[in-house]
């Protein structure tokens, strides 16, 4: 009898906890103008535990009625999804067992009379009943959470006999990132095994917390029998690509000084057209500390008559560049004989920042050719040798595309320095901002422009490289241009013109008031074709591990300020919805050229803002760590800007529910999206690696002749195959480090075999597992059955 009642007692103080932060924290959300149920379900488990604590049967009864109603109020805020239950139910239902068993306890003691013995008979039979089909379907949902895809059946598979190598970042200048091989097919992926394996030695040095910044996000270059990669310290290598054997490696010892970013994500290649007397094959890579590099492709050495010594200085004609603010993370594209170059500018800093010019190299000579500069005045003309370029102007970080029949290369730019104040820009620096403009790659002259976002205060800058193919539209072929953004819009446009192939409508957004910025009272938004933008965040969106993390996020969420994903950033604490790492980034979309079908991984990551008035701003001209927090200072401008991200609880979980990482299959010709599903889980991030299925991802995917996507991306060392038909995952091989890279495939000019490669060496923004690795897999023979 004692026993039973210290146990009663332990379980009415537990319950008593439960339902005193339910009630204090659902008053509060109440008092946001948030949900009711967690104040009332507070208040009947304190009244609940009051009872069962003097040993009342009342006191079970009203647990168990409080937690079906609990049950009642989950199914009908987000159905039947497993985890997003999981923070609804998981708590509720451990104590609602732990009720169970003290009552049956109770009953088995003989305390109770016949009577009472009934009342618990009843009820508890029937309570108990509903608790195990609530168990048995949680156990059946976590069963099929971890493929949640839609599909339509795609019967055509069609097989390809030309097997072309990889001698641009997406394969071709087109940007597609499809192999046309096809020995690996649906039927014989999961024979995958490894087939070689090499190690860099470019390991990250200890840098001061705040700087560190390692990824390998290189994509393989493949001619002949021979693969080109650069490290994060933009060493270059050449490795045989049969075996994976080291034939050359160059260091240009690049200085790393107030660099807070390690990566490369390429190199480029180039052949001379007509007999040259020295490196006839050339290897081109831009570096970290604004160098652009020759190397003869069969040895690695420099090649002398290009610049000086083999190199030229990008940070010629930049004017002054303060240590970390001016780099080159992508390769130059080639076109023709000219190397095409652009340049990322740290965000956020000051006014006069260095230029984002983008500049034209003769591959031979290293002559520069042209530059196009997008924030010079449209009066002023073209850019003559000599000019000083336009500080603070949009620069182009990411990855260019090319059309040589037409002679225009694509560049998706950023967006004026700094990122979340515009009160500053002039007509010239937002002109081309957030735009994919087409240039002519001979003279640099603007062809045409599109912009994404007009006066850009989110730092949605156009990210993904546009990916060029060719579609049947009203009974013609069309040059098109895809052009996936931040804000998970993608935009169809006719490549020769810039006229759109899909509809665009202007919407209004909301207004801020922040003294002396003006506001774009529209935003442009591609109607016409499968739209990745999430639906604005409710609060019933917020997540957790139980219910007391989604509680706390829920009111985190009530006290921000959120009008969708255009929230124009204020003096107040501001939700950033996509965020500034966006729908789509670098990774952008893969396409199928033989079936027009794109594939798009997609990854989902608010961010929290506010300006801070410039005499509440940390003093200096760094940036300032504050746990996953950075206020950076926007000099030159009336504010500083506070982020963080990932918008989480004090348990370190998102505060958004999963899925955080899906991959999506697009049909081109009746532009409809064919399946979804997670990409991805978070097993090597969560405690005791609970695998959420859906974890966010940076990196793209590849298509194959055989209809096989192939990505890593993801929080978790895997790379993955996929079938394009139907979204059904095929095969994992796990990577012994982060897979955050694109990978390629190519098949072998000597033995004809097909390989499918990927770097994996991890990304310490987002926390994978560090190496150095190069990883080729292939089937165990020749060719598949």
């Amino acid at each position: 009898m004692a026993a039973r009642g210290i146990s009663l007692k332990v379980l009415g103080s537990l319950l008593f906890a439960v339902g005193g932060v339910l009630t204090l924290g659902g008053a509060r959300l109440i008092g946001l103008g948030g949900s009711a149920y967690y104040a009332l379900s507070g208040i009947a488990t304190l009244i609940a535990a009051v009872l069962i604590w003097r040993d009342r049967r009342s006191g079970f009864r009203l647990y168990l009625a409080t937690f079906a109603v609990t049950v009642i109020w989950a199914l009908a805020e987000v159905g039947f999804g497993f985890w997003l239950l999981v923070p609804r139910l998981g708590v509720p239902l451990f104590l609602a067992l732990l009720v169970l068993l003290a009552m049956y306890r109770r009953a088995g003691s003989g305390a109770t009379s016949g009577a009472a013995g009934v009342v618990v008979r009843a009820p508890g039979g029937t309570a108990i009943i509903a608790i195990l089909c609530a168990v048995a379907a949680m156990a059946f949902l976590y069963g099929r959470a971890a493929h949640t895809g839609t599909s339509t059946p795609d019967a055509s598979r069609t097989r390809h006999a030309t097997d072309e190598e990889w001698r641009a970042y997406g394969r071709t200048n087109a940007g597609t990132r499809y192999a046309p091989a096809a020995d690996i097919t649906p039927g014989n992926v999961h024979r995958l095994q490894v087939a070689w394996r090499y190690r860099t030695g470019d390991l990250p040095e200890a840098y001061p917390e705040g700087r560190s910044a390692y990824s390998f996000e290189a994509t393989p270059l493949e001619v002949g029998d021979t693969l080109y990669l650069c490290t994060p310290h933009d060493i270059v290598i050449a490795l045989e690509a049969d075996t994976g054997r080291e034939r050359w490696r160059f260091d240009p010892k690049i200085d790393t000084a107030g660099t807070f970013m390690l990566t490369c994500r390429g190199v480029a290649y180039h052949e001379a057209r007509v007999p040259v007397a020295e490196c006839p094959r050339r290897i081109l890579v831009a570096t970290l500390d604004g160098r652009l590099i020759a190397l003869d492709a069969a040895t690695g050495a420099r090649c002398e008559g290009f610049g000086r010594d083999g190199e030229v200085s990008l940070r010629e004609g930049l004017g002054p560049i303060k240590a970390g603010y001016y780099l080159v993370t992508s390769p130059p594209t080639i076109v023709g004989d000219s190397a095409i170059v652009g340049g990322f500018v740290l965000d956020n800093m000051a006014v006069d920042e260095p230029p984002g010019v983008v500049r034209a190299y003769d591959v031979r000579s290293g002559e520069q050719r042209w530059a196009w500069d997008a924030g010079r005045p449209a009066t002023a003309g073209p850019w003559r040798a000599g000019e000083l370029y336009t500080r603070g102007a949009p620069n182009a970080w990411s990855l260019f595309s090319a059309d040589e029949g037409l002679g225009l290369v694509y560049v998706p730019t950023g967006n004026a320095t700094p990122d979340h104040y515009g009160g500053h820009r002039s007509e010239a620096l937002g002109r081309h901002a957030s735009s994919v403009v087409a240039l002519d790659a001979a003279t640099g002259s603007l062809r045409w422009a599109f912009q994404t976002v007009h006066h850009d205060l989110w730092d949605y800058d156009v990210a993904s490289q546009p990916v060029l193919v060719d579609l049947p539209i009203e009974g013609e072929t069309v040059p098109a241009l895809i052009q996936p953004t931040k804000q998970g819009e993608i935009f169809l446009l006719d490549r020769r013109t810039g006229k759109l192939l899909a509809p665009v409508e202007e919407q209004a957004v909301p207004r801020g008031d922040v003294p002396g910025e003006r506001y774009s009272p529209t935003q442009p938004a591609s109607i016409g074709m499968p739209g990745f933008t999430p639906a604005p965040l409710t609060e019933a969106d917020m997540w957790g591990a139980t219910m007391f993390d989604q509680l706390w996020c829920r009111i985190a969420f009530r006290k921000l300020r959120y009008d969708g994903k255009f929230t124009p950033p204020g003096l107040d604490a501001s939700l950033e919805y996509p965020g500034n790492n966006g729908i789509m980034n670098w990774g952008s979309v893969a396409v199928d050229e033989a079936r027009q079908r794109m594939v798009v991984s997609t990854s989902y990551m608010p961010l929290l803002l506010r300006l801070i008035p410039r005499a509440q701003a940390p003093a200096g001209e760094g940036i300032s760590i504050e746990g996953n927090a950075a206020i950076s200072p926007q000099l030159g401008t009336p504010f500083a800007v506070r982020t963080e991200r990932p918008f989480a609880s004090p348990l370190g979980i998102p505060c958004n529910a999963p899925p955080w990482g899906r991959l999506s299959a697009v049909d081109l010709e009746s532009r409809k999206l064919l399946w979804q599903r997670p990409l991805g889980t978070t097993r090597d991030h969560a405690p005791f690696g609970i695998a959420v299925p859906g974890a966010f991802a940076q990196g793209g995917a590849i298509v194959t002749g055989g209809g096989v996507i192939f990505i890593a991306a993801a929080l978790d060392n895997y790379l993955r195959a996929f079938d394009l038909a139907s979204g059904e995952e095929l095969w994992k091989g796990r990577l012994p480090a982060g897979g955050q890279a694109t990978p390629m495939s190519y098949v072998s000019a000597r033995t004809g075999k097909q390989y499918v490669v990927i770097a994996a060496g991890g990304h310490q923004y987002m926390r994978t597992t560090i190496g150095d690795y190069v990883i080729a897999y292939s089937l165990p023979d020749v060719r598949s059955e």
